[in-house]
């Protein structure tokens, strides 16, 4: 009864008023229904206010008020097309009657890819005097929308979207998919009576399997899992989980570590990126050390905006707005930083576009910045929201969900191949086992990968229990790769990224040998310029694990040598592989190394290890290593 009486108190002053104001109708049963339509939407009953509404410009089509209301109800309802005539006949009777008519209008007909129109209705609404700067921004950028859409459709970008197949879409809702670096699984949402949670599928022979339920561990019934993100290993994954208990705000960033099979329990990321607001949608770059996501936290430049924490040996470091190159007034949703970290896509409504939500791509400049975003282009975009992108390692292959291509239900999964000039850097990968040499058992060794230009790590975790690791590579680069564990030889291998089959992926076996006398480690990440012997800069980090190894292990000796392949003269062959063993000697002994525990020998072509007959098998006997004399 309380709420009844409040309801009609708060009903009155309209009644009262509205019988007192001149409207431009004199019909008593339209403006009877129209007041009715009011009291509607004080409850939002939009529907019945649709048919009061209906019911008075029936019985009086020149009634604008009404006319008016119905627009704007049938507008927020999407009922979009249906809205748009009634505007129009506001602006027939009277051009001037109301003139938001005019931006309502323009905004419709944009949501419907009528542009030309568009354009002519917010022209006339922004010639106004004293319009509310709010409102005149918003109509410039729908009149940026209008232009940049007018030329895109002229200008179609290449797009042949295929269907992931019934293996991995159902009659249900697929969306969000992420990769693995190598493209052998694929983790994706689906929603089943409006609970969302992760399902996986595994690619053997260039087929997806039948996708299963990810982990008991990380989804829920009671709750929504979504917005995902996988590290390029696939082994943890970064989510957001909303109304969570123990969550900070409405939506937070949970992070779970693979174990074996199946998932550990994940947990929140907590604060610093996480706090009271709205974090979501992250995605971790291929290094595992920067974090992108989605807040409404303040100190943004609008609604929602994409910032970034960076892995310290603390913990997550205090969020980096990504500034006005990527965020807007208006809203940033769903990045996609590539493997490449130099490259991010995201979606976007405050950039020029087709309207709504557009993928957009930013890529990285030399100063470290990002650069202004460039919308992917018609038909990729579309006066609907797209937002989801993601893209395999090479960058060739981009993934998004669709409702609207007619697949297995509502939305599902699809792949197309990324347009050249939109494509990020190419990127590969490299993939491997790590064992003990001798039972073959695998091994949970550190892995650690360093750019050699300027030995920088970009790279570094454990090999899984099953002795596997995997990480990118980015085209372009040279990388030196350091597999140790204690007890063990430690493993080098060199990756030269310049000039070579995009395609190229390498996969490796890595035996780690016991400290044991005769073995010997090939020390692939020193180098020399040809017939030099002083050591080039790149060797450092190579050497700095080489000291390590002697400082951890401070009974071994070792005997460093170097070697050639059987071109040229002998002699020189001996001087110059003597001369580059005795350098990595020195550098022994000027970080502080026992002379007492080191030899050093030339051997010039007398110990190959592999054929001097082909290019290949000579580099590999051009090499500097160690062995283990006693222990």
């Amino acid at each position: 009864m309380r709420n009844l009486l409040a309801a009609i108190l708060i009903c009155l002053p309209v009644l009262l008023y509205a019988q007192d104001r001149q409207y431009t109708t004199s019909n008593k049963d339209a403006i009877r229904n129209y007041i009715k339509a009011r009291q509607s939407l004080d409850y939002q009953l939009y529907d019945q206010a649709i048919g009061q509404l209906t019911y008075a410009v029936g019985v009086d089509p020149n009634f604008l008020e009404a006319q008016n209301q119905l627009a704007d109800i049938l507008r927020l309802t999407k009922k979009t097309k249906a809205s748009i005539a009634h505007y129009l006949k506001v602006i027939e009777v009277n051009p001037d009657f109301n003139r938001g008519v005019y931006l309502n209008i323009g905004e419709a007909e944009v949501n419907i890819a009528d542009y030309a129109n568009a354009q002519i209705h917010l022209q006339k609404y922004i010639k106004y005097p004293n319009i509310n700067p709010n409102n005149k921004r918003y109509a410039e950028l729908l009149l940026s929308d209008c232009e940049f859409s007018l030329d895109a459709l002229l200008h179609p970008v290449p797009f042949k979207p295929l269907n992931l197949g019934p293996e991995v879409n159902t009659a249900n809702d697929e969306y969000m998919p992420v990769l693995t670096a190598d493209e052998g699984v694929l983790i994706f949402t689906r929603k089943i009576n409006n609970n969302e949670d992760f399902y996986k599928s595994n690619k053997a022979n260039n087929k997806w399997s039948v996708a299963s339920y990810l982990s008991n561990q990380i989804n829920t019934a009671e709750y929504n899992e979504g917005a995902q993100s996988v590290t390029q290993d696939g082994q943890y994954l970064f989510f957001t989980g909303c109304d969570r208990p123990l969550g900070l705000g409405k939506c937070d960033i949970y992070v779970s570590r693979k174990v074996g099979n199946d998932w550990d329990i994940p947990y929140n990321l907590n604060a610093p990126i996480n706090t009271g607001n709205w974090e979501s949608q992250p995605s971790i770059s291929s290094d595992g050390k920067t974090l992108y996501f989605v807040s409404n936290r303040k100190g943004g430049f609008g609604g929602y905006d994409i910032w970034k924490s960076t892995l310290t040996n603390k913990g997550w470091g205090e969020p980096e707005n990504l500034g006005p190159n990527v965020n807007t007034p208006f809203d940033e949703q769903s990045p996609f930083i590539h493997p490449d970290n130099n490259t991010l896509y995201f979606s976007s409504n405050g950039w020029p576009g087709m309207g709504n939500m557009d993928v957009f791509i930013s890529r990285r400049g030399a100063d470290g910045q990002w650069q202004k975003p460039k919308n992917l282009g018609y038909p990729i975009n579309t006066n609907a929201d797209d937002s989801g992108l993601t893209l395999n390692a090479n960058g060739d292959l981009a993934y998004f969900s669709s409702n609207i291509l007619r697949g297995y239900g509502g939305f599902d999964i699809y792949s197309f191949e990324m347009p050249a000039t939109l494509r990020p850097q190419m990127v590969t990968y490299v993939k491997g086992i790590v064992t003990d040499a001798k039972s073959k058992m695998p091994l949970d060794a550190n892995v650690e990968i360093i750019d050699l230009e300027n030995n920088k790590t970009v790279y570094q975790s454990i090999s899984e229990q099953d002795g596997s690791f995997l990480s990118k590579l980015t085209y372009g680069k040279d990388y030196g790769l350091n597999i140790s564990k204690k007890g063990y030889l430690f493993y080098s291998e060199n990756f030269s990224l310049h000039g070579i089959d995009n395609k190229k992926q390498y996969k490796i076996d890595v035996p780690l040998q016991g400290i044991d006398a005769g073995n010997k480690v090939v020390l692939k990440n020193i180098f020399f310029d040809t017939n030099k012997y002083e050591i080039k800069k790149e060797s450092k980090t190579e050497l700095e694990k080489l000291i390590a190894f002697l400082t951890e292990n401070t009974n071994v000796k070792i005997e460093v040598s170097g070697h050639t392949d059987d071109v040229g003269d002998d002699a020189l062959n001996r001087t110059l592989s003597q001369n580059r063993a005795k350098a990595v000697y020195t550098y022994l002994i000027a970080q502080h190394i026992n002379a007492t525990r080191l030899v050093y020998k030339g051997y010039g072509k007398l110990q190959p290890i592999a054929t001097n007959s082909t290019d290949d098998g000579r580099k590999l006997n051009r090499r500097t290593e160690f062995k283990i004399i006693s222990n």
